[in-house]
């Protein structure tokens, strides 16, 4: 029993010896840290203290240039004119006039569904009209003669109108048993046989017309000023590395409340057929040319809960400066306010850097 009491006891001498030179150990370090502080916050260069010697970064001085703005959007191409065919009238299909995948004139007959009994009401209704001209022309004669009163003849004369109507309706009737071409353009798949019977809910084909064709696109609320009617834009297709041109011919007048963007059209043409409807467009659309921007490369700004930073040099030390930025291209984003020539920005380390750190700047040309 004895020689446990011993061995506890021994135990606890060791790891009290431990928590005291541990204690001690760290008071020493402190002491040296101390004392090389103070040594470096009186050092009459200021280069030793809070940031040593300072962070090696590169950076750009500030300087104008003329600069071509252009926005880059995503668009869609539309066909110029596009209508899903049906007929206004039920029936059964008696012919089929066109060949898809195939072009079209407009007045063309594309479809015909069958109008037998519609041709009959029209026989008829014209044996009646022909009776109805013959006696009301009787009546005419009667009247001048002093034989009928003249509210004879206005009865005879009204039968007259109305039958030509009812034949007019008719021959209206008729007319919608042919389908035809609004338009010329090129016809799609089918998707009714002759025999089928048809309704006006039935879908005949698609008719397009492809050329030109529509890109539609919309810009951001900022560069509305800046977009005007018959604007070049430039664009290109995943179908191709072909670059294509169109110009601007309407602008939507009023900016959609959703997305605060502009909504755009342009006419490209497309003699080839090679620009199909519904296809993803890069589109470029050249805005103003800047002839005094300051541009500072796309790593430089950093985006923060307000707004957008920059670190510029000042003193030998990092500054942090609130920017506002205008158009942004692959490399670079154009700064229109807090920034001035001559400023050095810092291009490298921006995410480690800390306000007032030292640093020691490597100037490299801007890549503009």
């Amino acid at each position: 029993m004895k020689k446990r009491y011993i061995f506890y006891i021994i135990l606890l001498l060791g790891i009290a010896y431990l928590v005291y030179y541990r204690i001690s150990d760290n008071k020493k370090i402190a002491a040296e840290g101390g004392g090389g502080k103070g040594a470096g916050g009186g050092s009459k260069d200021g280069k030793g203290g809070k940031g040593g010697p300072g962070m090696s970064v590169e950076g750009i001085v500030v300087k104008t240039m003329p600069f071509n703005s252009n926005l880059e959007v995503s668009g869609s191409i539309e066909a110029n004119e596009s209508v899903i065919l049906r007929s206004e009238v039920a029936g059964l299909v008696t012919g089929i006039y066109f060949k898809e995948g195939t072009n079209v004139n407009r007045g063309a007959v594309l479809v015909k569904v069958n109008d037998r009994d519609i041709q009959a009401q029209l026989r008829e209704a014209q044996t009646k009209q022909n009776l109805s001209a013959t006696n009301e022309s009787r009546a005419k004669q009667l009247l001048q003669k002093g034989a009928i009163s003249q509210e004879e003849y206005d009865t005879s004369l009204a039968d007259l109108q109305s039958l030509k109507a009812q034949a007019q309706l008719i021959r209206a009737q008729l007319a919608k048993t042919s389908i035809i071409a609004p338009f010329s353009g090129k016809i799609g798949l089918r998707s009714i046989s002759v025999g089928e019977y048809l309704t006006p809910s039935t879908q005949i084909a698609n008719l397009l017309s492809t050329n030109p064709v529509k890109i539609s696109f919309s810009v951001p609320e900022k560069y509305v000023g800046q977009i005007k009617l018959n604007s070049t834009i430039s664009f290109k297709t995943d179908a191709s590395n072909k670059t294509y041109t169109g110009k601007v011919f309407a602008i939507e007048p009023g900016i959609n409340q959703d997305t605060r963007t502009l909504q755009i059209k342009a006419l490209a043409a497309n003699p080839s057929g090679e620009l199909l409807p519904g296809s993803f467009a890069q589109v470029k659309l050249a805005l103003s040319t800047l002839n005094d921007a300051i541009l500072v490369p796309t790593e430089a700004v950093i985006p923060v809960l307000k707004g957008k930073i920059v670190y510029v040099s000042k003193d030998g030390k990092a500054k942090q400066v609130n920017v506002e930025a205008g158009t942004r291209t692959a490399e670079s984003v154009v700064i229109t306010s807090g920034l001035n020539v001559g400023d050095t920005v810092l291009t490298t380390g921006s995410m480690s850097l800390k306000p007032d750190a030292p640093v020691k700047v490597k100037i490299v040309k801007s890549k503009q």
